[in-house]
């Protein structure tokens, strides 16, 4: 049951992810959706079938589940900004560690933890040993 618990935080998750992203990107919100989904296809997390707007941008980082390219791709750019943010709650964790695990194979969790960026290992531990768990159980699909 605990593992359930976690991909259901992380889903839901995935939509604070979308919206840090929103909140601490530097560009008015139809900007930072066309660098998403840029992103998105330069960095082979994902193929959009369009580039979003502001508006559906805002949805996502609410109510809506953003598409799985648009968490992943968020994390990846939050995770190069120079202001070091981290998961805001432990739903936005989960995120970070679901879509970590996704944007790249690792052959441990302890390659996994290791190619985080220092800042975000202690706040990341947890979470992530949960996602690789889950990952072993082929939930993280």
């Amino acid at each position: 049951m605990p593992d359930s618990l976690f991909y259901a935080k992380a889903v839901r998750g995935t939509s604070r992810l979308v919206d840090h992203w929103l909140q601490i990107g530097q560009a008015a919100p139809d900007r930072l959706a066309m660098i998403l989904a840029d992103t998105a296809r330069l960095a082979g997390l994902g193929e959009p079938e369009a580039t979003p707007d502001g508006a559906t941008l805002h949805a996502w980082s609410r109510d809506d589940r953003p598409p799985l390219w648009a968490a992943r791709t968020a994390l990846f750019l939050l995770v190069q900004m120079p202001s070091r943010p981290v998961p805001r709650d432990a739903c936005e964790g989960c995120a970070w560690a679901y879509c970590w695990l996704r944007n790249r194979e690792f052959a441990s969790l302890e390659a996994a933890r290791d190619a985080l960026p220092e800042h975000l290992r202690d706040t990341l531990e947890a979470p992530l040993a949960e996602a690789w768990a889950d990952q072993r159980a082929r939930r993280l699909v």
